[in-house]
């Protein structure tokens, strides 16, 4: 029997606000945002394509979640926001701030870590439901074992040793990854409510022509069957992720004593 856990609750004697990083004008933080508001938390929405500057002093976070977007990872060269984004990812890892990347944010940790991110060598892309299972390594992040998951990118992850890779999928092999302890990326996207299957399908809809993608009645359709699951699944991982904060913090008041 899988062990329940207990919500966690921002404390009053620490950092409570979540910085939200989007993408677009209109990106929202669905679920994952809802979530973390019932757990105490206030969120900070932050959209450096829109020109807004992160932060230099992160200590003010409880944790930073990045989320996806149309653009890659890789366009640098013509995104100042991505190339802030690349700049600003080490100093809240390196600070053990609990940081966690969906989609594109899971492929910017990537590349500020030396992996790379790409398209399938075969040009399949994931835009619907598809399984995932769990590494050894992430069994106890992924606790019910396989699950399906929904998915909408194009291109992969390839991260390097430094990192545990904590779920496999078929198509695209990295589906969730640590880097020490309080960094993650995830491919898949847990935050996304049915409002915004339906909002994401219909304007990207040519999206769902392409070799690997699920037509748009299946996205809409397998939404009460496989996002329960998720939903449960994101909200116990939410609080372990973000008590990855005291521990990190653990060796520093050790030494302390």
């Amino acid at each position: 029997m899988t062990a329940s856990v207990v919500p966690l609750r921002a404390a009053s004697s620490g950092p409570h606000k979540i910085a939200i990083i989007v993408h677009q004008e209109h990106s929202r933080p669905g679920r994952v945002g809802a979530l973390l508001e019932a757990k105490g938390y206030t969120l900070q929405r932050l959209c450096p394509n829109l020109g807004c500057q992160l932060p230099e002093d992160v200590s003010d976070f409880a944790g930073v979640v990045i989320f996806g977007g149309p653009m890659s990872a890789n366009d640098c060269g013509t995104l100042a926001g991505i190339r802030c984004e690349l700049a600003w990812i080490p100093k809240v890892v390196e600070a053990g701030v609990p940081f966690l990347g969906i989609c594109l944010g899971g492929q910017l940790l990537t590349r500020t870590l030396g992996g790379s991110v790409g398209p399938h060598p075969e040009g399949l892309i994931e835009a619907g439901y598809y399984g995932i299972a769990p590494t050894a390594d992430g069994a106890a992040w992924f606790p019910d074992g396989p699950m399906t998951v929904y998915q909408f990118h194009r291109e992969g992850m390839r991260v390097p040793d430094c990192c545990q890779v904590l779920a496999t999928g078929e198509q695209y092999p990295v589906q969730a990854f640590r880097y020490g302890s309080n960094a993650f990326g995830i491919q898949f996207h847990p935050e996304v409510t049915l409002e915004m299957k339906d909002t994401w399908t219909a304007k990207a809809a040519e999206r769902l022509a392409s070799p690997g993608a699920q037509p748009r009645e299946v996205h809409l359709g397998g939404h009460d069957r496989h996002d329960p699951p998720l939903g449960r699944w994101i909200d116990g991982f939410l609080d372990k992720w973000l008590a990855t904060a005291r521990a990190s913090a653990q060796p520093l008041l050790a030494a302390a004593e």
